[in-house]
């Protein structure tokens, strides 16, 4: 009888205590999980590579929330496009905007603007590990943070005056570099080329310090998650991988899912891209010496293989962090949203980098679920990256600042709103310009004196440009009439055409 007594008893506290936990989300603001990843394309998600990918965690992810097969960046004034897409995440402010509002952050102002400062000020508790590269500490803006990396993980990888080196031999009319290339760049040049392993730990790297970057990542969010359990307040937290960003190391188990001869180039691979030393993705920008000139198929196969690995290997992270929040009983009461800073051509057009304005570059897979977002959902509407920050600030009840250029999408995702902008724009410092409006697109390379058209609805790998016939002239003048309205609006001082070129 006292037995029985006592599980009851029990019984009724376990009730008790999950009908309190109950009332305590329904009481409390929804947390946020930002999960940012680095160089990611969009085609990595949802079946769009040429190569079946294993990603069984960020695939339920999206079986569980909305995606949007893209997520644009507009571009960058750096070859870093990373650390400018990362400082339009935080403030909110449109490209050029941004680049001129992060010099306030280094005189100490405008702190209280940010994003997580925004979040702590709506009675969040604010956390941040992982990849940085903004131009203001993040322990002067989050509550919490640990393990904060750089633009990219060195060591051995480090270029030094790689950059220069090639500027003055390019000058010089030289065009072998190979002695100058650090271990890691300019490979494989054949099956026979090891001078570099993707498994091996004494190359720093994502290995530097003992234990891969991404396990870093995955052990703080869940010691994070262990406190977050223990508060009343709501978390917002910067998860931020910097997976898949080369040096593309991963565990020999994630390398062994892809072989190398099984791996299918992209449709529009080709080993040299026409114009890529006059939209400066020449030998000189670091990205693109990752392989060879000109590309061969065998090292883009090799490349795509390590790509996919670290992706897969970032996907089994995501999975235990999203397990633990399961566990702590927050899964139902919070946000996830995933993206990525910018794409990454890996092969595409004789490209490697992101610093060019084809989608493969641009645009990153962006995914978000939680409370009355439709489940499945697959949705190709133009929003860009930053969206995230818009959407989250709107989750957590925050009014909409009037600086913020991003918008929220949380409408979009349900169905309640058609569209949240009628064209995307893209830069890449003083080489490229794009407008895309419509099923159009229009790519502009001043140095080069050209104009490229592309009609993504029917060729969405950008393999046929339209520019120079007749029948689409009224398209082009239509586009760069739209390209230059969005400059004068965003405050793009650049003249995209010389006056003696005829569009």
């Amino acid at each position: 009888m006292i037995r029985t007594l006592c599980i009851l008893a029990a019984g009724v506290m376990m009730t008790s205590a999950c009908a309190n936990q109950k009332e305590q989300h329904s009481q409390k603001k929804p947390n946020i999980l930002f999960v940012f990843a680095d160089d990611l394309t969009f085609t990595a998600l949802g079946n769009l590579e040429p190569n079946s990918l294993h990603t069984p965690h960020l695939n339920q992810l999206m079986a569980e929330g909305t995606s949007f097969q893209k997520a644009y960046n507009m571009g960058s004034w750096t070859g870093a496009v990373c650390a400018a897409s990362r400082a339009m995440m935080i403030s909110g402010r449109s490209v050029w905007e941004t680049q001129a509002f992060k010099e306030n952050w280094k005189k100490g102002e405008d702190i209280d603007k940010t994003w997580p400062k925004l979040m702590e000020k709506a009675g969040y508790e604010t956390y941040m590990t992982g990849k940085w590269h903004v131009d203001i500490h993040p322990d002067k803006i989050f509550n919490h943070t640990a393990h904060i990396r750089g633009g990219m993980p060195g060591d051995k990888w480090q270029h030094g005056h790689m950059v220069q080196k090639f500027d003055s031999l390019a000058k010089a009319g030289q065009t072998d570099y190979s002695s100058l290339m650090p271990v890691g760049y300019n490979r494989p040049l054949s099956p026979e080329d090891h001078s570099w392993s993707p498994t091996d730990t004494t190359m720093g790297g994502f290995w530097e310090g003992g234990t891969h970057w991404s396990e870093v990542l995955r052990e703080d969010a869940i010691g994070f998650l262990d406190h977050a359990s223990q508060i009343d307040k709501p978390f917002f937290m910067y998860l931020a991988f910097n997976a898949v960003h080369d040096p593309r190391q991963s565990p020999g188990k994630y390398i062994d899912l892809y072989e190398v001869d099984e791996i299918n180039l992209p449709e529009s691979f080709m080993p040299v891209y026409p114009y890529k030393d006059a939209i400066g993705n020449g030998p000189a920008l670091r990205d693109e010496a990752l392989a060879p000139f000109p590309r061969t198929e065998y090292a883009i196969r090799t490349h795509l293989q390590e790509y996919y690995a670290l992706l897969s290997h970032m996907d089994a992270q995501i999975g235990e962090i999203l397990n633990k929040l399961e566990a702590i009983g927050e899964r139902e009461n919070t946000y996830i949203i995933f993206t990525a800073d910018h794409g990454l051509a890996m092969g595409k057009h004789g490209l490697l980098g992101k610093q060019n304005m084809y989608e493969h570059s641009l645009a990153a897979p962006f995914i978000i679920a939680g409370p009355g977002i439709p489940e499945g959902q697959r949705m190709d509407k133009n929003i860009y990256l930053q969206d995230a920050m818009a959407t989250s600030l709107e989750i957590a009840g925050v009014e909409r600042p009037e600086y913020l250029y991003f918008h929220s999408i949380l409408d979009l995702a349900k169905g309640k709103q058609e569209k949240v902008m009628d064209r995307v724009y893209g830069a890449y410092v003083s080489y490229q310009r794009m407008i895309k409006q419509d099923a159009f697109k229009l790519m502009v390379y001043p140095d080069a004196k050209q104009v490229l058209l592309y009609d993504l609805e029917n060729d969405p790998n950008e393999l046929t440009n339209l520019a120079d016939r007749p029948e689409y002239k009224g398209k082009v003048k239509e586009l760069f009439t739209a390209l230059q309205e969005e400059q004068a609006r965003l405050g793009d001082q650049l003249t995209l055409i010389p006056m003696d070129y005829e569009l």
